[in-house]
């Protein structure tokens, strides 16, 4: 390989969600001192010129985006070993620390579960933090999300195929008034929408979304202005077109740290799941399939491991 085209090789080795480990260890733990400074020079957006000192030194925001490229591997493996309760669990707990930019992470938890998972994670949560997630996240949540976060992870909902189609029907009205008169009341304090959504059955749930759709001529999370709810309905009733979502923004280059570690959750959460009814909805989506755009996108054993993980279930 010429020169030239290892210089290309190494800054894709490092661009990307995690990092080519193969390149770097066969290309650059080669090269000379007089290979290594020209890549330095070559590469203004990784290596800065000291002009005065005459030397190039790296970039210190590059080099903490490295440090998570690294780590990327190793944390998905640890995840991917972890008891799903316990998992859960962690992921709450970090969402809560990271404040309300990962509440999504809570409500993926509360409404892609099932009951007896939610109440897994519930119970790892004690033995894992000495609290319960419910107390945790009605002391660190404040405002108007507090109320209907703490209904959502404290739900343990039917699970059984019932369906009472006339209360569908009316809560459908309910919400459909509530939305109408969101300026007046803010829809996340309506007591009934938070206990319409956080104690009904995903079947009923459902149901109440289709004669919404029948009386406002809109899908539910259409007509929904409040981004919380909007992720809520799309858990609750549409979990794989939320997850597709997710993971579209998460595979996209240049995007926060925050953003591509939803690659990490949803694969690893998703793949004894659902992640063969995910993949045919992403496709469907965005016009792609699913292991094609990791293909593209992620690198070296990350990228392997990901690919290892979609690919079961078929």
């Amino acid at each position: 390989m010429a020169f030239n085209q290892e210089l290309e090789a190494i800054t894709q080795a490092f661009s990307g969600h995690g990092v080519d480990e193969k390149s770097l260890a066969t290309i650059l733990g080669k090269w000379d001192p007089v290979e290594r400074e020209t890549y330095r020079k070559k590469t203004s957006h990784f290596f800065v010129e000291d002009h005065e000192r005459k030397f190039q030194k790296w970039n210190d925001h590059h080099v903490r985006l490295l440090k998570h490229e690294f780590v990327r591997f190793k944390n998905a493996v640890v995840l991917w070993s972890m008891h799903p309760w316990e998992r859960d669990a962690r992921l709450a707990k970090e969402a809560l620390k990271k404040g309300p930019s990962s509440y999504n992470v809570l409500i993926e938890i509360a409404c892609t579960r099932s009951s007896e998972e939610l109440l897994g994670a519930r119970k790892a949560y004690h033995s894992l933090f000495d609290h319960s997630i419910e107390e945790d996240v009605a002391s660190h949540i404040h405002g108007i999300d507090r109320k209907l976060l703490v209904a959502l992870v404290s739900a343990y909902r039917y699970e059984g195929t019932k369906v009472k189609d006339d209360t569908a029907k009316s809560e459908a009205k309910t919400l459909s008034n509530a939305i109408k008169n969101d300026q007046k009341k803010p829809i996340v304090e309506d007591d009934e929408v938070i206990r319409i959504l956080a104690t009904r059955s995903k079947l009923h749930l459902q149901a109440v979304s289709k004669h919404y759709k029948e009386i406002s001529g809109k899908n539910l999370e259409e007509d929904l202005n409040d981004l919380r709810f909007k992720e809520i309905v799309q858990c609750l009733c549409t979990p794989q077109v939320y997850f597709s979502k997710v993971l579209d923004a998460a595979l996209k280059i240049d995007v926060d740290k925050n953003v591509k570690k939803s690659l990490t959750r949803v694969v690893i959460t998703r793949a004894d799941i659902d992640m063969k009814e995910i993949k045919t909805e992403y496709q469907k989506l965005y016009g792609v399939s699913l292991p094609q755009k990791i293909e593209e996108t992620a690198k070296g054993n990350y990228k392997d491991f990901l690919l290892t993980l979609i690919a079961r279930g078929g």
